[in-house]
């Protein structure tokens, strides 16, 4: 199936990168996070990606041209030609297609700019490009077809230090407490979407708004509730977040990693 990387925002929340790079291409290691988020997706065999370009795309379009997989793994320089040291196989396969979608489109905006490049894919995947999880995708992809509904998403439970706060209409605390231990879900992208959701977008809508609000009330909408790793790139405390996982050898969605 094709997979949908929606890559053109302005990162607004994180200005520390976002002003000198676009957020997809913040490192997350040694190597930006778009890369982490399209392994994963070929580490279960879905290797044709569309980009959806926006702010600094041309910064997306160069890292892909000219990516050198021995900036970022131990090798050995042999007469000159660099020769890795492990098997890693990634873009060398990938086939990508970079579209231009606008610098301040909206994602239902930017899934219909390229929709012409989904011509016969019944069903395919989309996902916002600042977050990771370790999600078994073909677990999760087999479901969701299996429920034949237009729109599926994974849903997860929030990270973080804040309490969610529960009150009576007089402003009476009935309960506070980590949000973690409330019954709380948020959407965590990793999309399987059927051709149809095109019929449910009007112009200048945003998907998970009004065009879901439509599915919901035709029940063509399913969640799935992944109890795993997940976390996004939203602030400059979430990169730092990322680095440390990263430096301390705790990387759950490098699930390439153990074979």
């Amino acid at each position: 199936m094709k997979v949908v990387l929606f890559c053109g925002g302005m990162g607004t929340r994180m200005r520390e990168f976002s002003e000198t790079i676009p957020k997809p291409l913040v490192h997350v290691g040694h190597r930006p996070i778009i890369w982490h988020l399209m392994r994963h997706f070929a580490y279960f065999g879905h290797k044709d990606f569309i980009l959806c370009l926006g702010y600094k795309g041309e910064m997306i379009r160069e890292f892909f041209l000219n990516y050198k997989p021995h900036m970022s793994e131990d090798f050995r320089l042999e007469q000159g030609v660099p020769k890795l040291r492990s098997n890693v196989t990634d873009v060398r396969d990938w086939n990508i297609e970079f579209v231009d979608t606008g610098l301040r489109r909206n994602i239902a905006e930017r899934l219909v700019a390229v929709r012409h490049l989904l011509r016969g894919e019944e069903v395919f995947l989309a996902n916002y490009s600042d977050q990771l999880c370790d999600i078994d995708l073909e677990q999760y992809i087999g479901l969701a077809k299996a429920q034949q509904k237009i729109a599926s998403f994974v849903s997860v439970r929030p990270a973080g230090s804040y309490h969610t706060v529960v009150t009576e209409s007089d402003g009476m605390v009935r309960y506070i407490g980590p949000w973690a231990d409330a019954e709380l879900w948020i959407n965590g992208g990793y999309m399987v979407l059927r051709r149809e959701i095109f019929e449910h977008i009007e112009p200048g809508e945003e998907l998970v708004e009004a065009p879901f609000q439509r599915l919901i009330a035709q029940k063509q909408l399913f969640s799935y509730r992944h109890q795993g790793f997940w976390k996004a790139m939203d602030t400059y405390k979430d990169k730092l977040s990322f680095d440390e996982d990263y430096e301390s050898g705790c990387r759950p969605w490098e699930l390439w990693s153990r074979g």
